[in-house]
C-alpha cells in the first residue's frame, strides 16, 4: 500500500534510526517511575531510590523523570511543584542544586536524587528511560547536565520529552545517545492536533515515541512504528490497558504487577 503523504514526510523528515541503535529499548518492561506504591506493606515513593531498587529486583527497566534546577542541575523529581512529594512548597526550578540538595522526600525516602547518583544505582543492571521535564524553550541547561550525567555510562539509556526542542538540542549536541518524544493525543484530536504532531516529529527527530496508551489504536503511532521507530506506551495501570500495549506497542511503561 503506498505511503500516505504525511507518512512520506515524516520519513523525510525524521528518518527512523538503525535497528541496533533501539534494540534495547525492547525486551522488558518499565516500572514508571520506578516500581513504586504499596508492597509488602510499605510504601514505596516514586522516582525514589527504592522504587528503582524494586524494578532492578525484578529485571525490569526503569522510566525516571528529571527536573532542572536553577542553573540546569538535574535532580530525578517528577512535578514542577515540590509540595506532593515533600514538605516544602514552591517550583523545584526557582531554587539551587545546593538547596534542593537539603530536601527531603516524603515517608523518610531520603533526599531528592541527582541524576548521576540514580545512575551509579542503576549501574546498568537494566535499561533506563530518562523523561526530562521542561515546559519552555531554555532546554539548554538541563539538557547538558543530562548529558554529562551520562558520560562514561555504560548501561543502556535513553531521554525523552514532550518537548521536542529537547530532541532537537541532543540531536545537535549528543547525537551519540539516544532519544524519544513523548506523545499524548489527549485534548488534541483534531487537525490542528494532527499538524503539531508531525510538526513536534521533525523538530525532535526522535529514535523512538513513548505514547500515551489511552491513544490506542492511533494512526500516528501505527504508521511511524511501521517504518521503524520502536513505541514504548504509558502509562499501563489496567488489564486491557496491558492488552493495548501488547499489540500496538513494543513495551510498556507500566504502574501494575506484570505476569
Amino acid at each position: 500500500m503506498p505511503l500516505s503523504l504525511s507518512s512520506q514526510l515524516d520519513a523525510l523528515f525524521a528518518p527512523a534510526p538503525a535497528p541496533g541503535r533501539t534494540a534495547f529499548l525492547k525486551g522488558q518492561p518499565y516500572a514508571h517511575r520506578g516500581l513504586h506504591g504499596t508492597s509488602q506493606g510499605r510504601n514505596i515513593l516514586e522516582n525514589s531510590p527504592a522504587a528503582f531498587n524494586a524494578a532492578i529486583k525484578l529485571g525490569h527497566g526503569i522510566e525516571c523523570d528529571v527536573q532542572g534546577a536553577k542553573d540546569g542541575t538535574a535532580f530525578v523529581f517528577h512535578d514542577y511543584e515540590l509540595d506532593r512529594l515533600t514538605a516544602h512548597t514552591g517550583k523545584l526550578a526557582n531554587l539551587s542544586a545546593i538547596n534542593i540538595d537539603r530536601i527531603d522526600l516524603n515517608d523518610g525516602h531520603g533526599k531528592i536524587p541527582r541524576l548521576p547518583a540514580i545512575l551509579k544505582q542503576v549501574a546498568g543492571q537494566v535499561p533506563i528511560l530518562i523523561e526530562i521535564k521542561s515546559n519552555n524553550m531554555r532546554v539548554g541547561p538541563l539538557c547538558l547536565s543530562v548529558r554529562s550525567a551520562l558520560e562514561g555510562y555504560t548501561g543502556k539509556a535513553a531521554v525523552m520529552s514532550f518537548n521536542p526542542l529537547v530532541g532537537a538540542w541532543m540531536r545537535k549536541n549528543a547525537a551519540h545517545i539516544v532519544r524519544g518524544l513523548v506523545v499524548t493525543e489527549e485534548g488534541s484530536k483534531t487537525l490542528k492536533g494532527r499538524i503539531a504532531r508531525h510538526r513536534n516529529l521533525w523538530i525532535a527527530k526522535p529514535d523512538f515515541l513513548a505514547y500515551d496508551v489511552r491513544d490506542f489504536p492511533s494512526r500516528f503511532a501505527a504508521s511511524n512504528r511501521a517504518r521503524g521507530l520502536p513505541v514504548v506506551t504509558w502509562t499501563v495501570r489496567t488489564a486491557e490497558q496491558k492488552k493495548n500495549a501488547a499489540i500496538y506497542a513494543d513495551e510498556p511503561v507500566y504502574e501494575i504487577p506484570q505476569t
